[in-house]
């Protein structure tokens, strides 16, 4: 069964992503912004398998899930401890 916050949850992961496409030159003047981004998309994607295991598949799917959202805090931590860096060396 599918919840509404899920729904809620991916269409504004996907207003993000919009946004992220249409200011892609803004967007990469952030310090290391690939791995941001990466982390992002990964996200995004534990939104969209949270939404499908609602209709099949559910124990794969949410294995998948959680797989994504660890992978994505992970990512989200390595880019908080490379900007982290990055301003040291800026000084």
């Amino acid at each position: 069964m599918i919840q509404q916050n899920e729904i809620i949850m991916f269409l504004l992961g996907m207003g993000c992503m919009v946004f992220i496409l249409l200011n892609k030159r803004e967007v990469k003047r952030i310090p290391v912004a690939k791995i941001l981004i990466a982390g992002f998309y990964v996200l995004l994607a534990g939104y969209v398998f949270t939404i499908l295991e609602g209709l099949f598949w559910k124990d794969f799917l949410n294995i998948l899930e959680h797989i994504c959202y660890t992978v994505s805090s992970i990512i989200m931590a390595v880019w908080c401890w490379k900007i982290s860096i990055y301003k040291k060396d800026a000084k």
